[in-house]
């Protein structure tokens, strides 16, 4: 099939995130796992690529992003999508403006919206400001992400340092009043020369409004909600068609495990419900792995008998991963626990387990790598966001769903299971 639309994610549970979305649709979404070496064959009308560039240098993010773009181009692709945490997950230099930036450029765009709303999963934005909840970003327990610490809620003032061109607001008093007055305020914008423009949303019929307004801009960024209208815009307009949706939970049969590397507050819970139901566990501690390397956690692994589900975590709260940063510098701390993870994903697979539940972006993006997995079928909805996905890695057919750190409720890694019996 003709690609239509190319998203670029940059993290791997983002990406899932969004093909899930897409997926309500019944449009075939595909999603590749980092930058495809062969050209595109076999393409779906919505092709999604997955990077892992959040927290890389600035210049490495907007080179694996051109270079996903160019990807996408030669697929066909004729609307592109920058997608990112629903959290702006970001430093005081990037990846979120620069790479946008450098997206509108290769594309001839002069301007383009930022809405990483998703109200399902308690994120709004209102007059700019972002909230996880009730609590303003900057209140929420996103202030001590490990490696995106977040301590301002404003998304034109967090945005404006990232960017070389003016940023301005569409707000919510404009977004309520529908597709044709927001369309109004950005040709406004747009003529006072306002390149990048966050709009507010705090409600699911925001986000219709926003898709409606905006289904004929080239290039669109957000979080993964504001692109889940666009299919169905595109397909009353006959630019896309729907198709009848296929069975694509096909996995070898083969026990389960879990794989925590996320540190955010609902992982954490998340956690500790799964380990009040008393499955075999084990707690990573980098400080440890440091020292004396994984083989203790790898021989662990080895001698589980697999009638249960092991959880093996490096979930922790925010004063322990501070601690084990300080001793060994925030990079080393977190590449020696998605190492040690990686490494128990292929240990699982090769004993021959079959279905992976993984919490965590950077975990995510390191243990399919590790699976060698290249791209993802995407399955049902665990929860909003969160689907269950299906890929070949080596000899194996898996299942596998990578969950962003504060999606799901307390209860998601059972419920994962459960939505997958054997």
């Amino acid at each position: 099939m003709a690609t239509f639309f190319g998203a670029i994610a940059d993290d791997f549970t983002g990406a899932t995130d969004l093909a899930g979305l897409l997926a309500r649709s019944g449009v075939p979404v595909s999603l590749r796992m980092g930058v495809p070496t062969e050209p595109p064959e076999n393409t779906a009308p919505l092709e999604i690529i997955a990077l892992k560039c959040r927290t890389s240098p600035v210049q490495e993010a907007v080179h694996e992003t051109q270079a996903a773009l160019e990807w996408l181009k030669a697929a066909g692709a004729q609307r592109y999508f920058w997608k990112y945490c629903s959290t702006f997950d970001s430093t005081a230099k990037g990846n979120i403006g620069p790479v946008a930036e450098n997206l509108m450029a290769a594309l001839g765009v002069d301007q383009t919206i930022y809405c990483p709303a998703f109200p399902e999963n308690g994120r709004a934005i209102f007059m700019g400001n972002l909230f996880v909840g009730e609590q303003p970003l900057s209140e929420s327990p996103m202030k001590d992400h490990p490696l995106t610490p977040m301590r301002d809620s404003n998304l034109t003032r967090l945005l404006a340092p990232q960017v070389t061109k003016p940023v301005g607001l569409a707000n919510r008093l404009a977004v309520a009043k529908g597709a044709a007055a927001l369309g109004e305020r950005l040709a406004e914008l747009a003529a006072n020369g306002v390149a990048h423009v966050v709009v507010d949303a705090v409600a699911n019929d925001d986000l219709y409004a926003i898709a409606e307004a905006c289904q004929d801009m080239t290039l669109l960024t957000g979080g993964s909600a504001v692109a889940m209208p666009l299919p169905e815009l595109w397909a009353n307009q006959g630019l896309l068609e729907k198709s009848t949706p296929s069975d694509v939970r096909s996995y070898d049969p083969g026990p389960a495990i879990v794989l925590s590397g996320s540190c955010s507050s609902m992982t954490n819970k998340q956690v500790a419900d799964f380990l009040e139901k008393g499955g075999p566990s084990f707690k990573l501690d980098p400080l440890e792995i440091a020292e004396s390397g994984n083989a203790k956690v790898l021989n662990w692994l080895a001698s589980q008998d697999s009638s249960a589900t092991p959880l093996i975590y490096a979930t922790a709260a925010p004063d322990a991963v501070r601690a084990a940063q300080e001793r060994l510098g925030v990079e080393r701390a977190g590449s020696l626990i998605e190492e040690t993870l990686a490494a128990c994903a292929t240990g699982a697979r090769d004993s021959g387990y079959r279905r992976f539940v993984v919490a965590g972006g950077e975990t995510s993006g390191a243990v399919t790598k590790s699976l060698g997995v290249t791209r993802l079928n995407i399955g049902a909805e665990i929860a909003p966001g969160v689907p269950w996905c299906f890929a070949s890695s080596h000899n194996a057919r898996i299942a596998i769903t990578l969950k962003s750190g504060n999606f799901g409720n307390e209860q998601f890694f059972s419920k994962a299971l459960e939505d997958l019996e054997p």
